[in-house]
């Protein structure tokens, strides 16, 4: 067999790549600066090419060296998928999961969700990371993220998705205001840039405005808030009307507010919530016993 590449020298290459810088790279490797630069030093001879140009002040990833980044970071991907398949055996319900969330469903469902696996299953660790769906499909993609908990539909495009179950929306506005609007909700009544969403990068925007079958842009104020706690307090001062996920809700979003929660046109509108892996896990058992307990947990607030 020829002699193969360390897939040590491959992680001090991606670790590199993603810091781009020799020092926090080497610190995220727990080795030496120079222990570092040898080890990439001694892959770029293994493989014949330079992977980097260097001066004494920057580098640069040469056209190759990029190539082999995006195909070593699989590789460790993989082999640290067959190392987890192994330790697992027969018991698919034990080690480590380093779990993505959506700020939308995070604060809401976590919690309940990392105490019900310490009580059913206290050999389960669970990592917790929040952020947005973009960042979290990349972190999946780079083998930063074994499980994502998402709001589909997301484009999950090479990778296994699993629905646990839905979560409707609701619209919510000040009590003084309410009266004002009357049921069946027709948004033409409702006064121009009156809806307040959050900022696009939340995917929950987009779903509340194709469930809730809102079209008329015209209605949506152009500021653009960061979390749904910010939407309930600008709803509260009267400002306009918003639409919220019926799990916030039943965790107490609205408490100590004065807001009422209407029903949106549309038949029932919601978003459907899933979990995301990448295809080539080992780990397919234990993520769809998560999800079956996690719908579980969801069908108990329906």
């Amino acid at each position: 067999m020829k002699h193969l590449p360390s897939l040590k020298n491959l992680f001090y290459l991606v670790n590199l790549h993603q810091e781009q810088n020799f020092n926090r790279a080497a610190k995220i490797c727990h080795v030496s600066q120079s222990t570092l630069s040898s080890g990439i030093q001694n892959l770029e001879e293994q493989l014949g090419h330079q992977l980097i140009e260097r001066d004494h002040k920057s580098f640069i990833f040469t056209a190759i060296g990029e190539e082999v980044v995006l195909r070593s970071r699989k590789l460790l991907t993989d082999v640290d998928d067959l190392v987890e398949l192994v330790k697992h055996q027969g018991e698919p319900m034990t080690g480590e999961i380093r779990l993505g969330c959506i700020p939308t469903i995070a604060p809401f469902l976590l919690s309940r969700v990392v105490q019900h696996c310490k009580e059913v299953y206290p050999n389960l660790t669970l990592f917790l990371k929040e952020d947005t769906t973009d960042r979290l499909v990349d972190a999946l993609g780079k083998g930063e993220l074994d499980l994502l908990l998402l709001a589909l539909p997301v484009d999950t495009s090479g990778y296994h998705s699993m629905k646990v179950g839905i979560d409707p929306f609701k619209m919510v506005v000040h009590e003084d205001l309410s009266d004002a609007i009357h049921e069946p909700i027709d948004y033409q009544d409702l006064p121009d840039e009156s809806i307040f969403l959050l900022q696009a990068e939340h995917c929950i925007t987009g779903h509340a405005i194709s469930a809730c079958q809102l079209g008329e842009s015209t209605k949506i104020n152009p500021f653009a808030a960061t979390s749904l706690h910010t939407l309930v307090q600008m709803v509260n001062c009267k400002l306009g009307t918003t639409f919220l996920p019926q799990m916030a809700i039943d965790a107490g979003i609205l408490n100590n507010t004065e807001l009422t929660t209407m029903a949106p046109p549309g038949d029932t509108p919601y978003r459907d919530i899933g979990l995301v892996w990448r295809q080539t896990s080992s780990r397919i058992l234990t993520f769809r016993t998560l999800g079956l307990e996690i719908q579980k947990l969801l069908e108990q607030d329906n």
